[in-house]
Order: structure tokens, then C-alpha cells, then sequence
């Protein structure tokens, strides 16, 4: 029987052999493995000598420190857009916060209204007198000016989302409308966010309204102007991406 196909066929083999740890080898990026199986090839086709003994290497281009954080963050670019989002928003803000500054200073309302801008809004903080008589939740005519140069700053910045809240101070209060500070700060914040949304260049969808009762105080309600300060609307306008997020995705991409 004639067997001189073998000789062939285990050359194919051979060769088949060689091509898969080639490649196995060229997708490590361990230099010695390499050296190793080289030295293992040129043993296999020539006995330790010949034209597999050389000191070339096949280029490792893949960095092991990278390829971990693509790992660890497969989207490298998600900080990088968070940062701009971020930074877009503190711009608004900033330029919302400079207008609202200069409309109370322009009006003289310095003892009404006040803004801060934090690390989760930009916060309007209404007195109430500036809104309400006592123990009402009936908005004053007077104000639906405020209301309304609010309302057209507001609608500039239409993507965020924005959040109108009530509070108290800590005296009872039970008369026939109300039968809680919870009920009336409730009230009040509802209230004003309706006079608000009588702008039809506002968008009800990103607004809502909260009572806090008296359980938030910003001051002592022991004195009278403590008990002033705690008396207050606030509207809220959110951040889509805070400062901490930014960190947190940098901190995860590390």
C-alpha cells in the first residue's frame, strides 16, 4: 500500500501547528511566552538552527495599563461628556443667576428674595410676605409681577427641571382651610407654581410642587426672624449632572 501521502500530510499538520501558536503568540503581550515558543518552533522545524533563530520580536502594540481602564470603563469618552454637560449647566446657571441678582437688586427686594447656586440647583428662596398674608395661601396681586419676570427668565433655560416648595415655621396652625403647616406650605408651593405656569412659554412637564411643612427650617424658629426666614417658597431649578457625577465617572475611568 502506498503511504507517501503521509509525508504531506504531516508537513500540513506541521504547518497548521505553527500558524495557530504564531497566532496565539502575536495576541500576547508576555515577551517571555513569546521567546518561548519561538525557541519551540525553530526546535520543531530545524533542530535548534536555521532560519527561526533570531532575536526579532513580533511589535507588542497593545498597552496592558490601557487595555485595563478600557476594561474597567469601556466608554473612556462618558467623563469627558458628563465634564461638558456639567460645565454647559454651571454656565446657565451662572447667567440665570446674574439676571435673577439683577432683577431683586433693580426692584429693591434684597429682603424677599435671594438665589443660590450649589452643587445640585440654582435656588430661588421667596419670603413669604412676599407672597402671602398671614396664614394664607392666596397669592398677593402685587405678586404676579415677580411671578411673571420669573417665569420669562425661566423659559430660557427649558431643559431643566424645576421644583417649587413650600415651608413653615413651627407654629400651629388649624382654621378652616388649613389644619396643618404641612397643608398650607403645600398649598402655597402649588399656588405659586400655578401662577407660574400661566406662561405659556413654560413647559408643566418639568415642574412639580412639595409641601415640607415646618420640618426643613433654614434658622432657629425660637425668634421672630427665625421664624420669618423659615416661612418661605423655594423654586429649584435641578442640575441634569452634578460636580459629584463628573468625579465619580473620572474616578471609575481611573
Amino acid at each position: 500500500m502506498d503511504e507517501s501521502w503521509l509525508i504531506p500530510y504531516a508537513d500540513l499538520l506541521t504547518l497548521l501547528l505553527a500558524l495557530f501558536i504564531i497566532l496565539f503568540a502575536s495576541s500576547q503581550v508576555d515577551s517571555k511566552k513569546y521567546d518561548s515558543i519561538m525557541r519551540a518552533l525553530n526546535s520543531a522545524f530545524t533542530g535548534g538552527t536555521g532560519t527561526f533563530e533570531t532575536s526579532a520580536k513580533i511589535p507588542l502594540n497593545r498597552d496592558t495599563s490601557t487595555a485595563l481602564k478600557q476594561h474597567d470603563n469601556p466608554n473612556p469618552s462618558e467623563s469627558e461628556a458628563l465634564q461638558k454637560q456639567y460645565e454647559a449647566e454651571q454656565a446657565d446657571l451662572e447667567q440665570l443667576k446674574q439676571k435673577l441678582d439683577q432683577y431683586i437688586t433693580d426692584n429693591k427686594l434684597g429682603s424677599e428674595l435671594t438665589t443660590t447656586l450649589t452643587d445640585d440647583q440654582l435656588m430661588i428662596t421667596i419670603q413669604d410676605k412676599a407672597l402671602f398674608a398671614s396664614g394664607s395661601a392666596v397669592i398677593k396681586p402685587e405678586s404676579r409681577r415677580l411671578a411673571q419676570a420669573m417665569t420669562d427668565m425661566l423659559s430660557q433655560y427649558p431643559k431643566y427641571r424645576i421644583e417649587v416648595a413650600g415651608h413653615a415655621d413651627n407654629v400651629p396652625i388649624n382654621n378652616k382651610e388649613f389644619d396643618s403647616n404641612w397643608d398650607l406650605s403645600s398649598r402655597r408651593a402649588l399656588n405659586f407654581m400655578k401662577i407660574l405656569l400661566e406662561n405659556n412659554g413654560i413647559d408643566p412637564s418639568r415642574f412639580r410642587s412639595i409641601g415640607y411643612g415646618e420640618y426643613r427650617p433654614v434658622d432657629s424658629n425660637d425668634t421672630a426672624d427665625g421664624r420669618a426666614k423659615n416661612r418661605r417658597v423655594e423654586v429649584s431649578i435641578m442640575r441634569g449632572v452634578k460636580a459629584s457625577d463628573v468625579k465619580k465617572s473620572a474616578d471609575a475611568g481611573e
